[in-house]
């Protein structure tokens, strides 16, 4: 298991310095301070998590990067004097004593302030003096202060604490309501002027006190009844720049995406793999496309023999496959009526063209068959080593970039069954992909002898790169996907058009999210703006809650799972607060929307595996919306999708989905 001391260097580099953070001195006392010392107890192997963690009283210690921006732009010095509202577990002032000559700090609450003045005495920081007061009113007696900085959220700009700044200090703070705040930093340059810079757009605890909200308010109550009127909130821009989406079985619905009908690649995404409304959108875009501007190739996030399978079904071509498709977990990705409604449509449309090369090809980009193979080393170590396969089921619960369960995050961890494992469990791998290449092939496969070579050949890397987990199994994975889309493409001619439905983890740029920034980690969104360069649109698909089809754990059941509310600083709430219910997001429209969306902030990600009781570390990562997408489709509540079953008495439906073989 990696240490916390390694844990805190790579905190550094890939959360701090990778998104900018240059400033020498305070990354050297972010190496030095242990973030563990300050978190709960139970919770230090998350410390250096990039996200906040609740600490009591209601209030967290922040994230990373954001502790480690606020003191950048503060532009500490040696010799300064500091003075700190809001302590909390004291983190920030620990890792500002490592910089400036002394630090006063200020905590409302004296139950934090005993912990975090206590943390300090065990550390041994002495150069830091702490007072239980009203943060927002300052530490007059002790002004005037270089440099402060301010941890919650106020309405302004407290008078006390500009009057407290010496000539050329800095002032560091958040400042805003519900809908947004903005991290400010005002300068003193002469007795009574003052510069402000605008540092992005931030979410804190709010500033209780004097000048600041009062404790019977909530910040979110007098946000509203103190909201500028000057200029629009996100909240109201995107209601103004949003296009009202009509009912999904509308013609109208697809003529919205017209769009988009002279690019090479539209990628659809999805922000979770058991929702109604996403598999109902994208086969109707997927569907006026293909109808009214000649795409020809729909390509999904889903193994390759399965899709051929249903390839041969929609083209009604010759080829048996003789076992029944898409058995593997997560079944209900593809096994619903929502699906098999679109296999239906595909058939149907196909038939009314003779030529082979006039109709619309469906494949699976996933030619490793990753479902398949985790099911066999599951399967391999139920049968020889039965902690192994415990371990097994949580790192793979865990080999999405957003997934994260705190319960387990510890415990999986590598055992000697898994060496003991390897050769076995790889050779079983190699031998399905073998097995699935070459059963009912025909001349119309795109995979020819030269293309099964090279695929065996890799897949021993592959395999073994996926069966110990981590980022670089994700990157091969979405770079072999967006190999496979390129070969199909090429194949089909030059008037080859295709539609992508992945997650939206795939399709969102991940050079513009925690998946590029924090993890380098590639996908296939990204790959295609680089391969396809002004061809290429990335629809992203979000909702607010609802209900979705998961499961708590990989290879487990399915479950109707309650969607929690969307996190109050995410792109989604700004999406709901919106107060549409459904709309496509156009980010082209309005070059004022696209820019305040640039800023990251929290995105839900939802996959097979749904785990709402640690909602923010599972389920989130930051990312810029508006770089990330061309547009963003929203739901604002959201169904299940329906299910398949075996015993399904679905009329029509026969028992080998999604067709009679």
């Amino acid at each position: 298991m990696v240490t916390l001391s390694r844990a805190r260097d790579n905190m550094v580099e890939y959360q701090l310095q990778r998104r900018g953070i240059t400033d020498r001195t305070v990354t050297k006392a972010m190496r030095t301070v242990p973030r563990e010392v300050f978190v709960n107890p139970g919770f230090e192997e998350f410390a250096y998590e990039d996200t906040p963690l609740a600490i009591d009283e209601g209030q967290t210690i922040s994230q990373p990067f954001i502790v480690a921006l606020m003191i950048e732009k503060a532009d500490i010095e040696p010799n300064d004097r500091v003075l700190e509202v809001g302590t909390g577990s004291g983190y920030a002032a620990a890792v500002m004593s490592r910089i400036a000559r002394h630090v006063y700090t200020i905590e409302r609450h004296a139950a934090l302030a005993e912990e975090a003045k206590q943390r300090f005495q065990r550390l041994g920081y002495r150069n830091i003096e702490m007072r239980v007061a009203d943060g927002s009113k300052g530490w007059p007696k002790a002004a005037p202060f270089d440099a402060i900085v301010v941890t919650a959220g106020g309405p302004s700009v407290p008078q006390s604490l500009k009057d407290q700044l010496d000539l050329g200090g800095r002032l560091i703070i958040p400042v805003g309501g519900e809908s947004e705040q903005r991290l400010l930093r005002i300068t003193r340059t002469g007795a009574d002027i003052f510069e402000e810079d605008d540092l992005g757009g931030v979410r804190f605890v709010p500033l209780i006190g004097a000048e600041g909200w009062t404790a019977e308010h909530s910040l979110y109550t007098r946000a509203r009844a103190e909201k500028p009127v000057k200029e629009l909130s996100l909240p109201e821009l995107i209601a103004k720049v949003a296009e009202d989406l009509p009912p999904i079985e509308d013609p109208a619905f697809g003529k919205l995406f017209d769009r988009y009908g002279d690019r090479r690649v539209v990628l659809l995404g999805e922000a979770t793999h058991g929702t109604s409304e996403f598999y109902q959108a994208r086969a109707a875009i997927a569907r006026h496309l293909i109808e009214h501007h000649g795409f020809n190739i729909v390509a999904v996030e889903a193994d390759w023999p399965d899709a051929a399978a249903v390839d041969r079904y929609i083209r009604q071509r010759s080829g048996q496959n003789t076992a029944e498709i898409f058995r593997r977990f997560p079944s209900w990705m593809w096994r619903n009526a929502e699906f098999s409604a679109f296999v239906a449509w595909m058939r149907e449309f196909n038939g009314r063209k003779a030529d082979l090369r006039q109709q619309t090809a469906f494949y699976g980009l996933d030619l490793y068959n990753m479902s398949g193979s985790v099911a066999t080393v599951l399967k391999y170590l139920d049968k020889t080593d039965p902690d192994a396969a415990a371990v097994a089921r949580e790192r793979y619960g865990c080999l999405t970039p957003w997934q994260n369960d705190p319960a387990t995050y510890g415990r999986a961890a590598l055992t000697a069954g898994y060496k003991t494992c390897e050769e076995a469990v790889l050779q079983q791998c190699r031998d399905l992909l073998q097995h699935q290449l070459t059963e009912g092939a025909d001349g119309d496969e795109f995979l020819d002898a030269a293309q099964s070579a090279k695929l065996l050949a890799s897949a021993e890397r592959y395999y073994r790169i996926m069966y110990y987990g981590g980022r670089h199994a994700w990157n091969l994975r979405d770079s072999y996907m967006a190999e496979t889309l390129e070969h199909l493409l090429g194949a089909r001619g030059p008037d080859a058009k295709a539609v992508v439905w992945a997650h939206n983890s795939h399709i969102g740029d991940a050079r513009h999210s925690d998946m590029g920034t924090v993890h380098e980690e590639v996908n296939l969104g990204e790959l295609c703006r680089q391969r396809f360069d002004g061809e290429t649109a990335l629809i992203g698909l979000g909702t607010h809650d609802g209900q979705v089809a998961a499961s708590s754990d990989w290879d487990g059941e399915m479950e109707i799972k309650n969607i929690a509310p969307s996190l109050s600083d995410s792109y989604e709430r700004l999406c709901h607060d919106s107060r549409k219910p459904n709309f496509l997001l156009d980010f082209d429209r309005d070059q004022i929307l696209h820019d305040r969306l640039v800023e990251q902030r929290l995105e839900r990600f939802i996959g097979a595996i749904y785990r709402p009781e640690t909602e923010r570390m599972s389920h989130y990562m930051f990312g810029s919306l508006s770089q990330q997408y061309d547009a963003f489709v929203w739901f604002d509540r959201t169904h299940p999708i329906k299910p398949l079953h075996r015993d399904s008495d679905t009329e029509g439906m026969p028992e080998t989905f999604p067709f009679g073989l």
